[in-house]
């Protein structure tokens, strides 16, 4: 019996799929666990495989045709069934001609709709024809909130040749400003955004195709957003070699032109952990990789370095040069305009949104440093360990967030969502902005991790070199501004979080002790609540727990 195929939901945030790649076509024979398409979500493209066996007798959305989820994407039945109730919208396969006849009256029908179907497919065609070889190129959606994006450096330029793998050019995200790598190989014949300038995601980035290759009106005819009418060929054309680049074997790894079957979702994880698809053998059909083969990787003894190290390289030569000094003599009314990048627009709109949506409070509490500091002194003796206050303030919100998790919470119109899990934020100031790299799972990390963590992603973030998925996902935040000498301040909760803790410097000054006033060293904590989620003792009770911790260190290791 058919069964009908929908587009999966595969991710929280997802409304709709995009078919990158079919890599079953009708009349394929498919069993349980094939991978039927590649599907581009609003977050990274996946392999979506089947669940059922049988013959793929329908393809209902084509290879780069996007559709909301639950729509029909295939039909998987036995070979010569006949599917034509399950494609006027019915729930099961038309009835048997003898019980009703109805078999033979919807084959005219279907072969009707059939032949409508062929007179429309020329005329679409012709609109659409791209040249052969010719590969329109679209701005990619980089992170899961990325609407559009803005060319920071052009790597390549028209008339370059382009091998597939080759960093094309680097795009600013509102997260992060990231490489992006061609999926083809040809010569660059246009360019459809300059550099600095902003676009859509899905609007016309580049053509890459054979050099000399004529694309005069490619550009003027393509649509963003919609059924690309450049793109749509080169998704058919795509989609129909699908069955024999399954049927390739990956190419010999000693030369350095043989093509490695890989899925994008395989390429991008091995690019985030360092690892060359040439060391991981594939477990998919005909040798290909997939995500599960690069999870369970283990590099050899002599690993080589990840294939991206070098792709980085160009970046020095075109940073732009130092800006001359500007006299500007002594009366005169001078201004200057700084274009918004990506990333500060996008920090404007959310931070504008939380303000304004969420009803702030603060609250403020003195903490004692001396036996924070004494502790970390003796933490840092150990060899190959550094850990700073910011670890230990960071260590102590993750134990404090599972005695108190509401602070642990967001808030939404029908219910208030608890988080059992801790993910803190980290916010670190960047060239253009701000950026909230996650610790996940911070609570199960151990001071020295959280450290080592830490320094790692910072760095990372301020060589613009973090991965969407290592800034999503946070449940609490905290911001400090301590090593800036700034004492005190209050932060803006960093949505969907319902708190933020703001740190301090640690302040020397004099205090009371056992009726005594003495030198001490102090810091000041303010944690933004909203009020929505966390009523104000509970915000202080919060409070009290992480001063405990944070005081006397040793209860962090209970």
């Amino acid at each position: 019996m058919a069964i009908k195929v929908t587009m999966p939901r595969l991710s929280d945030t997802m409304t709709e799929g995009t078919v990158a790649t079919w890599l079953k076509k009708v009349g394929d024979k498919i069993s349980e666990g094939d991978i039927l398409a590649e599907i581009e979500t609003d977050k990274a493209t996946m392999e979506f495989e089947s669940f059922n066996e049988g013959t793929l007798l329908h393809i209902g959305i084509q290879a780069g045709e996007t559709a909301p989820v639950d729509s029909l994407l295939a039909i998987i039945g036995n070979e010569g069934e006949d599917i034509s109730a399950l494609l006027a919208g019915g729930d099961a396969p038309a009835a048997s001609p003898e019980a009703s006849g109805s078999k033979a009256d919807a084959a005219p029908a279907a072969e009707a709709k059939s032949e409508e179907t062929k007179t429309e497919a020329p005329a679409a065609k012709a609109a659409t024809e791209l040249p052969k070889g010719v590969v329109v190129v679209t701005m990619p959606r980089l992170s899961d909130t990325m609407t559009e994006g803005t060319v920071a450096t052009w790597l390549k330029k028209e008339g370059d040749a382009v091998a597939e793998g080759d960093i094309l050019a680097e795009i600013e995200t509102d997260k992060a400003t990231m490489e992006f790598e061609s999926f083809n190989a040809g010569t660059l014949l246009y360019i459809g955004i300059q550099e600095g300038n902003t676009a859509p995601v899905d609007s016309l980035l580049a053509i890459i195709g054979p050099a000399g290759t004529d694309i005069s009106g490619i550009a003027d005819n393509y649509t963003a957003g919609g059924t690309a009418t450049a793109s749509a060929p080169a998704a058919e054309e795509k989609a129909a070699p699908a069955a024999e680049k399954a049927t390739e074997t990956v190419a010999d790894t000693s030369s350095n032109g043989g093509r490695i079957l890989a899925s994008p979702l395989a390429k991008k994880i091995a690019s985030d952990k360092g690892i060359q698809l040439t060391q991981v053998k594939g477990s998919g059909e005909n040798g290909r990789i997939v995500k599960s083969d690069i999870e369970n990787f283990t590099p050899a003894a002599q690993g080589q370095p990840a294939a991206n190290t070098t792709a980085a390289a160009p970046k020095a030569e075109t940073a732009a040069p130092a800006a001359p000094k500007v006299f500007v003599p002594a009366g005169e009314v001078f201004t200057e305009e700084i274009k918004n990048s990506q990333m500060r627009k996008i920090i404007a709109k959310r931070l504008a949104e939380s303000l304004f949506t969420a009803p702030h409070y603060n609250l403020v509490i003195e903490v004692s440093m001396d036996d924070a500091m004494a502790a970390r002194a003796t933490i840092n003796t150990v060899p190959d360990t550094k850990v700073s206050f910011n670890d230990m303030v960071i260590k102590a919100c993750a134990l404090a967030l599972k005695k108190h998790p509401k602070i642990n919470s967001q808030w939404k119109e029908d219910a208030i969502i608890i988080n059992h899990h801790v993910n803190i934020g980290v916010a670190v100031a960047v060239e253009d902005g701000l950026v909230v790299p996650v610790l996940k799972f911070t609570d199960a990390m151990s001071l020295s991790q959280i450290g080592a963590s830490v320094r790692d992603l910072a760095g990372r973030a301020k060589n613009k070199k973090l991965g969407p998925q290592e800034m999503e996902g946070s449940t609490f935040t905290v911001s400090n501004l301590g090593m800036f000498g700034i004492t005190e301040f209050n932060s803006i909760i960093n949505q969907p979080n319902s708190a933020i803790l703001s740190v301090g410097a640690i302040v020397e000054k004099p205090v009371v002790k056992n009726g005594q006033i003495v030198v001490g060293n102090t810091m000041m904590l303010s944690l933004a609540c909203d009020h929505r989620t966390i009523d104000g003792a509970t915000g202080a009770q919060f409070l009290q727990t992480l001063k405990q911790y944070i005081e006397s260190p040793v209860t962090m290791l209970a």
